[in-house]
């Protein structure tokens, strides 16, 4: 998962039903396909409208997000360099 800044909060809130979901299907051996799709179509809806509304100083938490890569990722990258 990772760093979740708070406008996040609900697709951190979802991904997490996900994995529980997925684990409940395979310890039980219970077909959970069908709530799990549902599950990540909502989870798709819901960071199309987050994203599509962020307020300037969202815009600006994202653009310093913890998570986003800096740089030398970008540099390791293209070189193939880890």
């Amino acid at each position: 998962m990772g760093v979740y800044l708070d406008f996040e909060e609900p697709l951190k809130s979802l991904e997490e039903q996900i994995e529980h979901t997925k684990e409940i299907g395979a310890s039980t051996e219970i077909d959970m396909s069908d709530k799990i799709k549902e599950l990540e179509d909502k989870l798709k809806e819901k960071t199309k409208e987050i994203f599509g509304n962020l307020t300037p100083w969202q815009r600006v938490q994202l653009s310093r997000h913890p998570d986003r890569p800096y740089t030398l990722a970008y540099i390791n990258s293209i070189t193939n360099e880890t």
